[in-house]
Formats: C-alpha cells, structure tokens, sequence
C-alpha cells in the first residue's frame, strides 16, 4: 500500500447546493429519525467519503461502527456479487444452505466459551438482542432482567426496555416490557458515589456490586426470578464509557450464586473495535449469551445471538424470522470475518488505537474542555464539559465542535450527553489518524468554539 493518503478536501461549504436538495426532500418524504449532518454520500472506498458536491472527507463514524473494514472493501464486495449471482434468499428458517451453517460454525469457533453452542440469525442489534430475551425467558422460565443506566440495546419495545442512555428513545412509548430494572453502570468519570474510578477502581466496583446485591436483589426484586443481567463490555450509545477491569468478574459471581445468566451485548463493542476480537475479553469472563450485529455483515443487515446449547428452544417454531441468515449477508459476514484474520485487523485495531488514545490524552490535556479522554483500540470517546472540576454536561460545545469538524472534513458522532465519539476503520493508518486528529485540533480551535 502506498505511504501516501488521500485527505479531505472541501470544495463547497457543506451542505452543497446538490447535498441541500436532496435533504430537504428527505425530510419531508422520510421518517424522522437522526439524521446528524447534512451528508449526502455519492461513493465510499475505505476512510473516504466524496459527497453529491465533490467534497472529499474522512468517515470515523463508519455506519456508525458498521464498516470496520472501510467502505466497500473489495472482498465483501466479490463475496456479495458472487452468492448474489446463485441465490439471494431461501428463508433459512424453514430450509438450509451452506453459508448460515459456515458462519454459524465460524461463530462458534470465535467467540468465548468452551462449551457447546448455538446461533440465532436476525436482521439487526435489537434483534439479537430480542432473540436473547425470548431464549433467556424460555430457558430459565423466570421473567426478570436487569440492565444497567447508559446501555443502549436497541429501539425495538423488548430491546427498548433494557435501554437507558437517552428519554428521547423512550418518550411517549410506555409501556415497554415489563420485568427490566436498571443499575448504575461502574462509570469511572462519573458515578452516582463520586468516586474517582481510574484512581480507586476496586472501590467504584465495590459501589455497584453493594447496590445490586443489596439494595436490588435484597429489597425488591427477588433473585429466583432474575433470568439475566445484559450489559456492553464498554457502553456505547452511553458514552464509549470503559469500566474497571475487574468489574465482570465480580458481576459474574453474584450472577452464579443466584443462577442469573449473562447477557454480553457486542453489537458495538466487538467484531475488534476494542483491539481484541470481542470487548469482554479485556475483563476475563464468559458469557452465557453473546449478541452481534453490526460490523458483521461489513454493512448488509445481519445479527447473530450465539448462546449456550442447553438454553435452546428446542422446539420448532418458538422462535425465528423470514430473513434471518440471509445468504448474501451471511456470506458478507463470512468474508469480513477471513479479512480480518488475514489482514490482522484486531492487532491494527489495537496497536493503531494506543496511537490514537495517546494523541486524545494529550488534547485532553491542552484543552479544558475535554474533561475526558476514554476507550480501548479504535473505540474512542473525548467528552466536552462547562468545568472540568464538576464535569458538568456541555452538549452545545460538543455539537459546536463536530459540526465544524464535518466543515472541515472530517465525520464524526456523537454519543452519551455530550462525548465525541472516534471510531475509524479497524485498517486506519497512523498517517490518517494525524490527518483526522489534524482536522479535529483546528475545530477545537475555531471561532464558532
């Protein structure tokens, strides 16, 4: 690969007079969703985006952690054309085809545990995460969970009720399920207890762990009828917040003494973002369920559940979907999967992130600003406050900062209150993390700051 790298050039203030047009018309035919930046994407090969104006920018937003290889790498691409040209869909619920069963096999083969187990395939996070919840009620016949504040496990009303990161995803939509109550989650920068997390971790962990045990399960909710706890390894749409290392292994042992499983959603975290192949391996535990979407399919729909053996339905028909296991995404997923072992990309990931986290730690460093510089590998986070000393939120300025940063060249999203989110191709180079990181000081720097 050549030393050099394309970078961002703007040609007309975004959004361009084509970009303009097109989102306008968006707008007014197309559900309110997000819609952060007036982005309107012409082609993507890799970091790069050119929109419908001819500005050229880095994406370290990827789909929102979906494109870890890039955009449009070459061999999910073939992998796509050539299932595409056999057969694009046989209901893998009701028949059978290689690629489901090759994935299925791979899935096993990758992710932690070393007991038996099964794949669910679903379109999507949330419906992993919906899979979980129905395999954990039918395994455990007890009808309670417990999540933590911050997570974010999908919109759909099952998924729904597990999160807890924004009101906006929950107003005007009660009831949710019934039968989820939310813990605070082990945040090292802010926490109810005001214990500084990366100073005194074992007492932060303690915090939590005394609060579930004996304020949750000893006072109102019994835990004979707690069938799981679901939790990110490093919360995402909550703030790229990491928690003390040894905060799941403490989490596991009151899970084991009252028989209550553990739900490891991965939709954000895994598939190498934080510089190993899944986030909950940086904590040393297994979990009894694993959810993954997102970065698997290499941006076609695609979500898997993968569960111990013993949890299954073991019946036909108590679960399943039309789509779930398409073969082209099945065989996308299959090709990112071979990608990323060839081209080592959780090794980048990890080595390239180190890189990246040393340059936001020292951003957080010159500016006042940045109260907090957070994550692991290519999972980073800076967060904006008004005072450092009370880390008080400051979403403007963050929203400020990102918007002159897409003027500029650069994509970026947000996440939790008021954090930035950095979250590039697992194949970033160094070279193009100081063109990004270049992009983001002169924004920091700005007038309109």
């Amino acid at each position: 690969m050549s030393s050099e790298v394309e970078k961002p050039k703007i040609k007309v203030t975004p959004p361009g007079p084509k970009a303009k047009k097109i989102v306008e018309k968006s707008r007014s035919t197309l559900a309110t969703t997000t819609q952060w930046l007036p982005l309107v994407v012409r082609r993507a090969k890799g970091v790069v985006v050119e929109d419908v104006d001819g500005n050229i920018y880095y994406d370290f937003a990827v789909g929102v952690s979906v494109l870890n290889l890039g955009h449009s790498h070459p061999a999910v691409v073939e992998a796509i054309k050539r299932q595409a040209e056999l057969y694009t869909h046989f209901a893998g619920t009701d028949f059978y085809y290689e690629p489901q069963l090759r994935l299925g096999e791979k899935l096993r083969e990758i992710t932690p545990g070393g007991w038996g187990k099964k794949v669910y395939f679903g379109n999507s996070g949330a419906e992993s995460v919906e899979a979980a919840i129905k395999i954990l009620r039918w395994s455990t016949k007890r009808k309670m969970f417990i999540s933590f504040i911050g997570a974010f496990h999908g919109r759909t009303m099952g998924a729904l009720s597990l999160t807890a990161s924004k009101i906006v995803h929950k107003d005007r939509f009660f009831p949710t399920m019934p039968g989820a109550v939310h813990i605070p989650y082990p945040d090292p920068y802010r926490n109810p207890w005001n214990i500084d997390g990366y100073e005194e971790p074992e007492e932060l962990t303690k915090a939590v762990i005394d609060y579930l045990e004996h304020y949750v399960l000893e006072r109102f909710l019994p835990p004979t009828e707690v069938a799981g706890i679901f939790f990110e390894p490093i919360q995402g749409e909550g703030g790229y917040v990491v928690p003390p290392r040894n905060f799941f292994k403490e989490l596991k042992k009151v899970a084991d003494e009252h028989g209550i499983l553990l739900v490891d959603d991965e939709i954000q975290a895994g598939m190498g973002r934080s510089g190993k192949m899944w986030g909950v391996e940086h904590f040393g535990v297994e979990p009894d369920v694993l959810t993954v979407a997102k970065a698997l399919g290499g941006g076609i729909p695609i979500g898997a559940t993968i569960y111990r053996d013993e949890l299954d339905f073991g019946v036909e028909g108590a679960h399943a979907t039309t789509f779930g296991g398409n073969p082209v995404a099945c065989s996308a997923a299959l090709a990112v999967l071979e990608v990323m072992e060839r081209e080592r990309l959780v090794e980048n990931a990890a080595r390239v992130g180190d890189y990246l986290g040393k340059r936001l730690g020292e951003m957080e460093d010159r500016y006042e600003f940045i109260g907090d510089a957070r994550g692991l590998g290519l999972f980073r986070a800076i967060d904006i406050v008004k005072d450092p000393k009370t880390k008080e939120y400051n979403p403007k300025l963050r929203n400020d900062i990102a918007l002159e940063a897409f003027k500029r060249g650069l994509i970026l999203l947000p996440c939790g209150k008021s954090a930035i989110r950095l979250i590039p191709p697992l194949n970033v180079r160094a070279e193009e993390i100081d063109v990004a990181l270049e992009i983001l000081e002169e924004s920091l720097k700005a007038p309109s700051v």
